[in-house]
């Protein structure tokens, strides 16, 4: 399992290479969620299913889902079938932008963050993995998986 962990940290440090050099939008957490958009609209659900099964943004890695046509889908982390469900789109919002908040502990990279982090490369200090846009529409997606 610790290398599981370790690959998973380095996959994400290595994903950092495509961060964004976009200025982070500042955001109002409210309990457990992030009740407005990132950029003010709602985001595409078509593009957010592409961006999780994309390996690249790493959540197909640890998550699984109703995503029959994926091969290799992880088990280190909650299922993403009936997300929708479980998690309101504020809460959603949330747990992409920074999952820490809810599990210190979390190998969950925080997509939306640049502060606090530890081993960042120099060159992608202060920089998202995910831009506002890929957040919204991820939530939009995982909003619409519902049992």
């Amino acid at each position: 399992m610790p290398s599981i962990v370790a690959a998973v940290i380095a996959l994400s440090l290595a994903l950092a290479a495509g961060a964004r050099a976009e200025e982070l939008l500042s955001y109002t957490i409210v309990s457990d969620s992030i009740p407005a958009s990132l950029t003010g609209f709602p985001g595409d659900a078509a593009r957010g299913r592409a961006l999780v099964l994309a390996r690249t943004t790493t959540c197909i890695l640890c998550h699984s889902g109703p995503f029959p046509e994926t091969r290799f889908q992880g088990d280190l982390a909650p299922d993403l079938t009936g997300a929708g469900n479980r998690w309101s789109v504020s809460q959603l919002r949330l747990r992409l932008v920074d999952a820490s908040r809810f599990n210190p502990q979390t190998i969950m990279p925080s997509y939306y963050r640049a502060d606090g982090l530890v081993r960042v490369g120099r060159n992608f200090a202060g920089k998202p993995i995910l831009s506002a846009a890929e957040i919204e529409d991820i939530v939009a997606f995982l909003a619409t998986l519902r049992d």
